[in-house]
């Protein structure tokens, strides 16, 4: 019998028949007899997932009406069925399938790969097959051929199946009862919305919302440091006394005690230089790529993924829902033998440094199912290159480039530390001149900005030198945490919050387990945008109130907990490795949600949800609900409370005329900044005022005598 070949999708199964000669029919091609077929193979194909899980109600009627009485909903198996739209080409897949004695899962290289697979298999009917399975990490015809005559066998398939099975099957109880629970018992606190709850979607949510408060909260403080220009006989350079203080005075002392005045000369007491050398990146995993793309060219995550997995398809780049950063010799041993046609491709030829392979890039003890994302085999012609979108025109040369960065030299330059001492008070300067840009020369510097920009090099100084000074006091103000990028949200996920700050660092992602897998991370990013929970604007990631809601609403609970969801990850990866059972995770997912229900409305009751959302359409004629944001100002006897277009007094009956708008310069107030009004008389500095020209500004909003006025810093 001929063998039967499942890709995941049309794309792939072209991609594996262009390896061999093929004749196109309706839903499958027939491959015909060739050294790896003898017999020849009929290959075919799913659309996605051709079968899902039922609907609640298909188990117990009652379960189709959202009700809290008719929760948990705990089915004691779970069946599948095939995916609306999809059953054309499931009933051509299963005519194959029962027609065959031999089935290769040729699905994607990892656990969604072998869900896809096993769940149709297993709705086709057939039973007693022998099943193989297809592993590489490129679409290139001859590792194709190569993968097709070295066929694993099922074991490690079968337990990535329960692993994703289990996953499935785990989001969907949790997506299920959790999104009635939260909806139903907010809808009973006047709130008309629908929430939907996610394992790893309301923990991320809630991360989001935990830096937005950490900003919204935060108090700028003042503080003060002496600051030098110094003249030498070869320059000037600039200098700062390891003195701050919250008060100017208390600078000015410190300067006074030391006899030091504006022009007092000073002396250099230390130099010291120290040649330093930065070895190439890494290579890119599917999160280091993300983050790059989304730090130069703005691409969201999720378009990140597309692109990659286009530019697979196009096999021109190796898997990339990778999360490994190495590669084992064999993939060194072409891209040592390709580095002068992949410097041509990028018009940068440079010396070769060396084609010895190092333990920083290729290390097989640190390559599981997949290596790092790097190019094929298959190099393009510049006309190729050309035709190619500007997104994966970008992505593929940084790929190119980070590869070639293996076989440059280091970067190396020279840092300077210098001690300028002022009647005893040191002054510190450091200063950095590049001595050859090696690798970095692959990649195009971003412009310096702010300081970066303003710094010019340190002139050549001499020990004990004599030089001038003009000597200041600076004033600067502590600033509040940054929101979130959209790629920093993939690190976020990845790490749990822990994100590495430096964005000029390559290796932003320490390894922990996290929120999500490398390959499902982007879509969750995207579904909790699709619910309404963040809002993107310019790359700069905001919760929304509806976002604010949820997270008041999940506080304190196990769905607000990354290490939670983060234990659940790890679990299923002892599944995927024959270590764990799908029985005993789901057994802990239904004490999950018993907990849930047992808990939940007890801390509902007692929680405070201070935002008011626009009513839905279905409740757009009910009265609006106002919620308290502060003691009142002015009056003092009174609440401001949030109406549904500004926030006023609940004495307004009594005669208190205190209010706020709801928009101001264009500018929607949040409760948090109204509420800073009400007991600082001053919020943060608020991004985003229009004036009357359409010109955007930022500034601070002061209440005096009831009227709000705008402070520049």
């Amino acid at each position: 019998m001929k063998p039967v070949i499942l890709a995941e999708k049309p794309s792939q199964a072209k991609a594996y028949a262009d390896a061999f000669t093929a004749r196109k029919h309706e839903g499958y091609m027939e491959i015909h007899p060739c050294p790896t077929f003898p017999e020849g193979a009929f290959l075919t194909w799913g659309v996605g997932h051709l079968v899902e899980l039922k609907e609640p109600h298909t188990y117990n009627p009652s379960w189709k009406r959202w009700s809290l009485g008719s929760l948990p909903i705990l089915p004691e198996r779970y069946e599948f069925q095939v995916s609306k739209g999809k059953f054309k080409q499931f009933q051509v897949v299963k005519k194959l399938i029962k027609g065959t004695d031999t089935v290769i899962n040729a699905c994607d290289v990892d656990r969604e790969g072998s869900n896809i697979f096993y769940s149709i298999y297993d709705q086709t009917g057939a039973r007693g097959q022998t099943i193989k399975r297809l592993w590489i990490n490129s679409l290139e015809s001859d590792e194709v051929i190569k993968g097709f005559e070295n066929l694993r066998d099922n074991k490690k398939d079968l337990q990535m199946y329960e692993e994703a099975k289990s996953r499935q099957i785990s989001d969907w109880l949790v997506g299920m009862n959790g999104s009635r629970l939260y909806t139903l018992l907010l809808k009973a606190k006047g709130i008309e919305e629908v929430f939907p709850i996610g394992r790893v979607q309301s923990p991320t949510v809630y991360l989001i919302y935990q830096r937005q408060r950490e900003i919204e909260t935060f108090v700028s403080e003042p503080f003060f440091e002496a600051e030098a220009l110094f003249t030498a006989a070869n320059g000037t350079y600039k200098g700062k006394a390891k003195l701050k203080e919250p008060k100017r005075e208390l600078i000015a002392d410190a300067l006074n005690s030391r006899g030091i005045t504006k022009r007092t000369p000073g002396t250099i007491s230390e130099l010291k230089t120290t040649d330093k050398r930065m070895p190439p990146p890494q290579l890119h995993s599917l999160s280091t790529l993300q983050a790059t793309a989304n730090r130069r060219w703005k691409a969201s995550p999720a378009t990140v993924l597309k692109t990659m997995q286009t530019l697979y398809e196009k096999k021109l780049v190796s898997y990339p829902r990778t999360d490994t950063r190495h590669i084992t010799p064999s993939e060194f041993n072409y891209l040592a033998a390709s580095v002068e046609k992949y410097q041509e491709l990028i018009g940068q030829p440079f010396e070769i440094a060396s084609k010895t392979p190092k333990k920083r890039f290729v290390d097989s003890s640190k390559v599981q199912e997949h290596y790092a994302i790097i190019p094929t085999k298959k190099v393009p012609t510049a006309a190729a290159i050309a035709r190619l979108a500007p997104l994966e025109r970008n992505l593929y040369e940084e790929v190119v480039r980070t590869a070639l960065a293996m076989f440059h030299r280091d970067y190396l330059y020279t840092e300077t530390k210098v001690t300028t001492d002022v009647n005893g008070l040191p002054f510190f300067t450091t200063g950095k001149t590049e001595v050859d840009k090696g690798w970095k020369e692959l990649f195009a510097a971003p412009p310096k900005k702010g300081k970066e920009a303003e710094e010019p090099a340190l002139p050549p100084l001499v020990q004990n030198e004599t030089v001038q000074s003009e000597i200041g006091i600076k004033e600067g103000a502590t600033q509040p945490p940054k929101p979130y990028t959209e790629g920093q949200l993939i690190a976020m996920m990845k790490t749990c919050g822990k994100l590495v700050e430096d964005q000029t660092e390559t290796d932003i992602l320490k390894e922990i387990e996290g929120l999500g897998t490398e390959a499902t991370r982007s879509n969750i990013i995207e579904t909790i945008k699709k619910h309404g929970y963040i809002s993107v604007t310019k790359n700069i990631v905001s919760i929304t109130d509806k976002g604010r809601v949820l997270c008041q609403a999940i506080e304190g609970s196990l769905l607000a907990s990354p290490s939670m969801t983060a234990k659940w990850e790890t679990y299923l990866k002892k599944i995927g490795n024959g270590e764990g059972t799908g029985q005993h995770f789901l057994g802990s997912v239904s004490k999950f949600i018993y907990k849930l229900l047992e808990d939940v409305p007890i801390q509902l009751e007692q929680q405070k949800i201070d935002i008011v959302l626009p009513p839905s359409k279905s409740s757009s004629r009910r009265s609006y609900t106002a919620t308290e944001v502060a003691p009142c100002p002015k009056c003092g006897n009174g609440m401001i409370v949030a109406r549904k277009e500004f926030y006023g007094c609940s004495n307004y009956k009594n005669g208190c005329k205190q209010t706020f708008p709801g928009l101001f310069l264009k500018k929607k107030l949040t409760q948090a900044q109204v509420k800073l009004l009400c007991t600082t008389g001053k919020t943060n500095v608020i991004k985003g005022f229009t004036n009357s020209s359409g010109q955007k500004f930022d500034a601070m909003l002061e209440l005096k005598e009831g009227k709000l006025n705008l402070v520049f810093v």
